[in-house]
This record gives structure tokens, C-alpha cells and sequence, in this order.
């Protein structure tokens, strides 16, 4: 029996991460849910804004005398009909500031202080351990939001949600950190944060389909129902298979030095600075298409179902472009280091820019295409931003790191999507969603730029300078343990000044 655990051992790898990455999908088809179900969910619940909308399949929009979104009362909106049939309805569209701040704020608010707190607590204990818990907590909550009666019920779990989801990113990323090498990082990475699109992406079916089911006279709450219990049985398979790895330096830290750097000094760094501001940015527009998405495409074509559509591009496409991302990241960070991981970034978002504007201002056929040409480039990022942070950073302070990290990526780029609706009541929803989308895609892209310049370069190689015969040989120290003959021109992260460390590959470089 041992040697079949033995010869299966080379899969316990994958398997990790296939457990993180499924996890943290469910939590985030918890996340995003709201958004697809939010105009059921309102009728119920009553919160949002009210407006006169389409309520009958029998025409198109071509065919409609009056189109209902131009009504702005609820007499004219009974009085609209086509033929003697009335065709317009008045009530709850799942939109307005009490969805907003359901869908963000009251999220974003605990996700964030927690995520800092859990990330602490991540470089000192068991990391395995937190995240059974923080998976059982957000899976709980996921389940008792099908029960709900009111509003404030649904804050309140969004909120006990946000706590337990917050631990998944930062203790999931040390623990794949200290299991894969340089090599495959970024890919894993990348694998593992397409989980948050993931997620929403499979929210388009789960939420609009199966609610169409009205399974067990359940409506919408079947949906949480079933992601919830998912979560549970993937919070027992977290607990009891998976163990936590030995922690490793890697990237540019060097063990010794790294244990006298405080975490103000490695935030203060400019090149942190400006990572974190310019995926703040990016994750703006992520959010906001997230957010928004399945509503915008309803209340601008109300007959053409896109589910699907949105399904296969956010979960196929941007599949295929994360998983793009993470191979070029890997294979050309050997020849100009760090600094490469961030090209890819700025290049990826700068292409995928255009392409944004085209899925908010085209018709549904070209907005699909424009979309997931825009989501092959622009879903390159996460993972990317990821492994150029935890290669820069000490392995003591790693996950705290993420964690700030994450804090000011999410209150940004969690919270601005709010200022979706004044502006949209103020210039309209199309002209906002193409400015906290596109728009914002496109201010991210000249921040990575900026950023390629603080990153480290590639190691330069060094001549060997023989020594004056006149002179003994300079004694630059030794250590047997760790010496090692690996060809150093896998050594992608060293700093270019010219120190070298000939310890452990993960030990190689410095702050």
C-alpha cells in the first residue's frame, strides 16, 4: 500500500491545487451570485429602484412602438401595448444604491480588514487549518442567504461571507508559493485566481437557469442552496487531505536579510506602490463588468437571452487567456526577470482595452466577440500580479503582504463600482459602465508601464577575474550545506547588481 501512495505521490500536487482552485470558485459563485439573481431577489426582498421594463416574450424590441425603459411612470407604464396587449411591466429591477452597496461595500468592508487580519495570522500558524474554517464559515453563509427574508438578512450573511472568503487568497497563495516552484508559479497562480472569474462565470447559468427551473418551488434560493453545500464538502476535503508544506524563500529575498525587514519597509517600496495602485484600477473595471454585467446586457437587449454567451466567454475564453498569461509570464521570466511579469501585464490590458469599449457600445452579436477577444487579454493579469508579489516580498512576511495587498486592491477596486449609479442617473448606464470598465482597463494599462521600471531586470552574467599572483586569493566565504551546481541561468529573479547567493534556488536574490 505504500508503494502505491509513493507512485501516486506526483499528483498530490495537481490535487492541492485543484481543491484551492474549486474552493474558491464556490466562493466566489457565492460572491457573484447577487448579481445575476438580484432582479428576483429584490422582488422578494424589496430594495432597489423601480422602473418600467419588458415582461413579454411575444415581440422584439424592433417590433415595440414604445420601448419600455424610455417610460418614467408607473400610469404610462400600464398604459403601453402593442395589438391591445400590454407588453410593460413596473416594478423591481435588481438595480439602484441598495444593490450597489449589497453587491460591493458590504462585502468588500469585511473582506478586506479580514483579509489583512488572516494574512497576519497566515505567516504564524497553520495555514491548512484557517482555511477549513474560513471554507466552512463562507460556505454556512452562502446556504442560510437561500433563507432569507429581508434585506438586511442578506447584508449581514453577504458580510459573513466576506469574512470566511477572505482568508482563501492570502492562505492559498503561501501554501502554493512554498509547493511550486519559479517555474510554474505564475501559471498556478494564474490557475488558481481564475477561480473569481470562474465563479461569476458560472453565476450566468447557475443564476439565470436554474432559477428559470423553480426547482422544489425554490426560485433563486435553490442556487445557494447548491453552492453552499458544495462549499461544505469541499471545506471537509481541505481539512482532512491536505497538509501544510514546509515554508520556503523564494524569488528575490535572501533569508538572512529578510528577517531584519519590517513590513513598512516593504510596502514603502515604490514598485509596491505602484502595483497596488494600478491593479486597484484594473480590478475596478473587473468589478464593475462583474457587478454589472448581466444587467446591463438585459436592460439594453431584453430578448436576446446572452447567458450562455456570457458563460462560455468568461469561463471558456478567459480560461484560455489566463492560462496564456501564465506560460509566456514563466517562460520569459528566466531572460528579463521580474520585470517581464509586468510587461505581460501592461501589453495584455492595453490590447484588451479597445475591445472592452466594443462589448459595452456594440450590438449583441459584435459585443459577444469584442467580449471575449477583450477577456482572452485581459484575464491574463491576477495570477500575474500575484507572482510578481509574492516574488518581491520576504517569506515571513509574505502573507501579510497579500493581505494589505488585497485590502487596498478590494476597497478601491471593490467600492468604486458604486459610483456606477449616480453617474449612470446623471450621463446614462451604458456611458458609466464604459468608463468604470474600459476606461479604467485603459488607465491600468500606462500604471503597469510605469511599473516595468522599478522591477528588477535579469542577472547579468559576471566574467570570472583571475586572481593577481602577487596577491592571495580573496576568501569570499563558503557554506557546504547549501552549495549547489544548478545552472544559474535559472536563477530568473536575481537582482541585476551583480550579488549572487549560491544557496537554494527560492533563496536567490534579495530585497
Amino acid at each position: 500500500m505504500l508503494d502505491v501512495f509513493k507512485k501516486l505521490s506526483f499528483l498530490y500536487k495537481p490535487y492541492v491545487l485543484g481543491v484551492l482552485t474549486i474552493g474558491y470558485i464556490v466562493g466566489e459563485l457565492g460572491h457573484y451570485l447577487i448579481g445575476v439573481t438580484s432582479k428576483q431577489t429584490a422582488r422578494e426582498l424589496i430594495y432597489g429602484d423601480i422602473s418600467c421594463q419588458l415582461n413579454s416574450t411575444s415581440f422584439k424590441l424592433s417590433e415595440l412602438p414604445v420601448q419600455c425603459s424610455s417610460v418614467e411612470t408607473e400610469e404610462e407604464c400600464m398604459l403601453v401595448e402593442k395589438d391591445g396587449i400590454p407588453y410593460c411591466e413596473w416594478n423591481y429591477n435588481g438595480l439602484g444604491i441598495d444593490y450597489q452597496v449589497l453587491a460591493g461595500p458590504s462585502f468588500i468592508a469585511v473582506f478586506t480588514v479580514m483579509g489583512v487580519i488572516l494574512g497576519i495570522a497566515a505567516d504564524k500558524f497553520n495555514r491548512v487549518r484557517m482555511l477549513f474554517v474560513c471554507t466552512l464559515i463562507f460556505s454556512v453563509a452562502i446556504v442560510l442567504q437561500g433563507a432569507v427574508t429581508a434585506y438586511w438578512q442578506m447584508v449581514v450573511l453577504r458580510m459573513l461571507m466576506a469574512l470566511g472568503e477572505a482568508g482563501c487568497n492570502p492562505l492559498a497563495t503561501g501554501i502554493m508559493s512554498d509547493i511550486f516552484d519559479e517555474g510554474k508559479r505564475a501559471l498556478v497562480m494564474a490557475i488558481f485566481n481564475w477561480g473569481i472569474y470562474g465563479g461569476y462565470g458560472i453565476a450566468f447559468p447557475v443564476g439565470r437557469y436554474i432559477t428559470q427551473l423553480n426547482l422544489f418551488d425554490l426560485s433563486w434560493r435553490v442556487c445557494y442552496y447548491g453552492a453552499g453545500i458544495l462549499g461544505l464538502i469541499l471545506a471537509i476535503l481541505t481539512g482532512v487531505t491536505l497538509k501544510e508544506p514546509k515554508r520556503l524563500t523564494i524569488g528575490e529575498e535572501n533569508s538572512a536579510e529578510a528577517e531584519k525587514i519590517s513590513i513598512w519597509q516593504v510596502l514603502k517600496q515604490p514598485r509596491i506602490i505602484l502595483l497596488v495602485i494600478a491593479s486597484s484600477i484594473r480590478h475596478c473595471g473587473g468589478m464593475t463588468f462583474a457587478y454589472n454585467c448581466d444587467l446591463y446586457y438585459t436592460s439594453y437587449f431584453p430578448d436576446v437571452d446572452l447567458g450562455w454567451w456570457l458563460f462560455i466567454v468568461t469561463v471558456g475564453i478567459g480560461s484560455i487567456g489566463i492560462v496564456v498569461g501564465g506560460v509566456v509570464s514563466d517562460r520569459i521570466v528566466a531572460k528579463m526577470g521580474i520585470r517581464s511579469r509586468v510587461a505581460v501585464l501592461a501589453i495584455s490590458q492595453l490590447i484588451a482595452s479597445p475591445f472592452a469599449f466594443g462589448s459595452v457600445y456594440f450590438e449583441p452579436l459584435w459585443a459577444m466577440i469584442t467580449l471575449g477577444i477583450s477577456y482572452f487579454f485581459a484575464e491574463m493579469w491576477f495570477g500575474i500580479v500575484f507572482a510578481c508579489l509574492v516574488e518581491i516580498v520576504p517569506m515571513s512576511l509574505r502573507s501579510t503582504t497579500v493581505g494589505i495587498f488585497l485590502f487596498v486592491m478590494n476597497n478601491v477596486g471593490g467600492n468604486l463600482p458604486i459610483l456606477v449609479d449616480p453617474v449612470a442617473k446623471a450621463i446614462g448606464y451604458r456611458e458609466s459602465i464604459s468608463i468604470f470598465y474600459a476606461g479604467f482597463y485603459l488607465i491600468s494599462t500606462f500604471l503597469f508601464f510605469i511599473t516595468i521600471f522599478w522591477m528588477e531586470g535579469p542577472k547579468k552574467p559576471q566574467s570570472p577575474v583571475a586572481p593577481r599572483r602577487d596577491s592571495a586569493p580573496h576568501d569570499y566565504g563558503h557554506d557546504n550545506n547549501t552549495f549547489s551546481t544548478a545552472d544559474e541561468t535559472n536563477l530568473a529573479t536575481l537582482r541585476a547588481n551583480g550579488h549572487t547567493n549560491y544557496g537554494n534556488r527560492n533563496e536567490n536574490s534579495r530585497l
